[in-house]
Order: structure tokens, then sequence, then C-alpha cells
């Protein structure tokens, strides 16, 4: 004698509705079980977009804040502190010679916490500087660049090198007499290099002089291409860390 199975809940469509939630959908975003074992807690994170870029064990070196003074965590919360902040005074700034310093000035003067947002914008980019070049210091005087870590190596100076760019790109924002001389000055020495000297300086000031090309230029390198730029290269950086074996620690 056969028995058939009711289905429960408000009918066949709710049944089917529940069922197919909880063994297909559930299953294609949670693929591991509870992490009550360390398999699911290992798989876990190894399925997970954001845990994985954590290893599943650490040496009990690492876990000291002496070990790397979080220097390099520090310098990627300056870069997301930096991004939240750019994106936010992108909103009250127009990249024209003729608005550029009184958008700023309005920022400042009558934009509900604009001096706020600016200053930490501002902030932020010098403590990213300092926590970058600390942060090479660091990597340089414990040995963590030597083998398998000097392609990573490699990286971070590229790294470094696209946070002085963005710094200076950034300088020439405000459009003050500062700001427009000292990109100037930094131009200036830029075509003296060999070679490639003055058609660097004409193609990142798109004349002869700091002007409206330049202007729009800086602007464009500083909130697209060095960024992007350095958000791939992080994620290279980061991967890195992972493919070599976690955090250099002593012998």
């Amino acid at each position: 004698m056969a028995v058939s199975e009711q289905p429960p809940g408000p009918g066949v469509a709710g049944w089917l509705s529940d069922k197919l939630f909880n063994n297909y959908i559930w299953r294609s975003i949670f693929r591991s079980g509870y992490p009550n074992t360390p398999r699911n807690q290992m798989l876990v994170v190894a399925t997970n977009v954001f845990l994985h870029l954590h290893p599943t064990r650490l040496h009990k070196t690492h876990v000291r804040i002496t070990h790397t003074y979080c220097l390099g965590g520090l310098t990627f919360f300056f870069f997301l502190v930096l991004t939240v902040t750019g994106v936010m005074l992108m909103f009250y700034y127009v990249p024209a010679a003729d608005r550029a310093f009184q958008d700023v000035a309005a920022l400042e003067t009558n934009i509900r916490f604009g001096m706020l947002m600016r200053n930490l914008h501002r902030w932020m980019a010098h403590g990213m500087v300092i926590s970058v070049f600390l942060h090479m210091m660091r990597v340089f005087y414990t040995g963590s660049y030597k083998p398998p870590r000097e392609f990573n190596w490699l990286v971070g100076v590229i790294l470094l090198t696209l946070t002085l760019a963005l710094s200076f790109t950034g300088y020439l924002l405000p459009w003050d007499q500062l700001s427009i001389w000292a990109v100037t000055v930094g131009m200036n020495m830029a075509g003296t290099v060999p070679v490639m000297g003055e058609q660097s300086r004409f193609i990142l000031l798109g004349g002869f002089e700091v002007g409206d090309a330049a202007l729009i230029r800086f602007y464009t390198l500083h909130v697209i291409g060095l960024p992007l730029l350095a958000a791939i290269f992080m994620a290279v950086h980061f991967w890195r860390i992972r493919r070599d074996g976690g955090l250099a620690r002593p012998l």
C-alpha cells in the first residue's frame, strides 16, 4: 500500500518554492555546511571571495602587532577612505581653470562638512604616502623581499610609484598659486630627463605650460587612471602574499 506525502505549507506551489530555495538557491550561495568542523571551516574561507584573501591558518609570529605594525593594512585602509572621500568631492568640483579654485573655496565655506571632507582626503593622502614608505622600510630591513617574494617586492615598488603619482596629480586640483607653481617646477624637472623628458612633459601638460589642458589631464589621471592601476596592483600584491606562503617570518 503506497503512502503519499502531503506537502506542508499553504499548498503545492509553496512547498515547491520552499524546497527550491532550500535545496538550490541556498546551496548556490552557501556551498559548504555550517562551519562546525575543521573541513567546513576551511571550505567557508576558501569559497568566499572576501575571506579567501586571509589564510586559514596563521603562524604565531603573525599575530604580534610588532611583526608588521599593520602598515600594509593601514595603507589599504587609507586607500579606501581616499576613494570614498574622493568620490564625494567629485560632486562639488569641476576641473576647469575658471571654476576649480571657486569650487574648492565653496566646498570649505558653503557645503556642510565640506572642509572636514577635504581635510580628511588630504590627510589620508599624506598618511598613505608615509605608511607605504614605512611599509617598504619594514619589508627591506626584515629581509621579506628575498626569494620567493622578490616579485611581490617589485609590485610594491610599483605601488609606491603610483602612490606618489596620485599625490602629485592631486596637488594641482585646488588650482591655487601654490599648486600651480609646484606642478610647474615638477614638470620642468621632468622635462630635463634625457631622451623622453620633453615629450613626456608635453603629453602630461597638454602644451608648454600649466593650463586647462594640464588640469583636465591631471584630474583624469587622479580619479580614473591611477586609482584603477593601484587597485589592480593591490589585488596582485595580496594574491602574491598568499601564493608565496603568507607573511615572511623569522627563520
